[in-house]
C-alpha cells in the first residue's frame, strides 16, 4: 500500500510541477557551469548504496571541501542554489528516486557513508527501512544549515549531536509508520516550507 501511495503521489506531483522543474533547470544552466543535478551516494534500504538525484546547488567539485554545509551563505552555494534550498526546490528530483524504488515520500533521511559508518547497532535499525525525501527529522532541523553555520566546529556538532538526534526521530518513525503518520508527515512538510 505505502508503494502504490509513493508511485501515485510522486506520478501526480511530478506531472505537476514539470514546468517549474524544467524553469529551474534552465535557471541553474544560466547561473553557473556545470550539471542540472548533482547525484551523490547514499545508503538505502539494507545498507544497499543507491545514487540520490537533486538540483546542483553548489559549485562544481565543491563537495569536496566537505560533505556537510554550513549556513545559507556558504561560499560554496551558487546565487540561485542559496533560493532552491531555501524552499526546499533542490529537493524536487528525488520525486525520480521515489519512482524508481530507490526511495519514499516518508522514511529516515539517506545518509552518506562517512556518517552511516559512525552508527551504533541501534541506530543501524534505520537502514531496515526505504529512506525518505521526508520525515519527522527532516521538519524539527529544517533549519539545519543555519544551526551548523553558527558553530564553530559543524562537523563535530553534527556528529556528536544532530545526528543522534535525527536518528532518533528515524527510530521513531519507524515504530509509528502507518499510512496515516506518512500523510500527517507530508502535511507537516508543505505546512514547514510554505511558512
Amino acid at each position: 500500500m505505502k508503494r502504490l501511495l509513493d508511485l501515485t503521489i510522486s506520478s501526480i506531483v511530478t506531472i505537476f510541477v514539470s514546468p517549474l522543474l524544467l524553469l529551474l533547470a534552465l535557471i541553474i544552466k544560466v547561473d553557473s557551469t556545470g550539471p542540472v543535478f548533482y547525484l551523490q551516494e547514499r545508503i538505502g534500504k539494507n545498507r544497499v548504496p543507491f545514487r540520490i538525484f537533486k538540483f546542483r546547488t553548489m559549485y562544481v567539485n565543491a563537495d569536496k571541501q566537505g560533505l556537510l554545509t554550513v549556513g545559507e551563505r556558504d561560499a560554496r552555494i551558487t546565487r540561485v542554489g542559496v533560493l532552491l534550498r531555501k524552499y526546499k526546490l533542490d529537493e524536487l528530483p528525488q520525486l525520480f528516486n521515489v519512482m524508481g524504488g530507490n526511495m519514499s515520500l516518508v522514511g529516515p533521511r539517506p545518509e552518506v557513508r562517512k556518517y552511516v559508518d559512525l552508527y551504533s547497532e541501534d541506530q543501524l535499525k534505520v537502514l531496515n527501512v526505504k529512506p525518505g525525501i521526508t520525515d519527522y527529522a527532516s521538519i524539527e532541523y529544517a533549519n539545519e544549515n543555519q544551526l551548523l553555520g553558527n558553530v564553530s566546529n559543524p562537523e563535530n556538532v553534527y556528529v556528536t549531536e544532530i545526528m543522534p538526534a535525527k536518528l532518533l526521530l528515524n527510530l521513531k518513525y519507524i515504530e509509528e509508520q502507518s499510512l496515516m503518520t506518512d500523510l500527517m508527515i507530508l502535511l507537516k512538510t508543505v505546512r514547514k516550507i510554505l511558512s
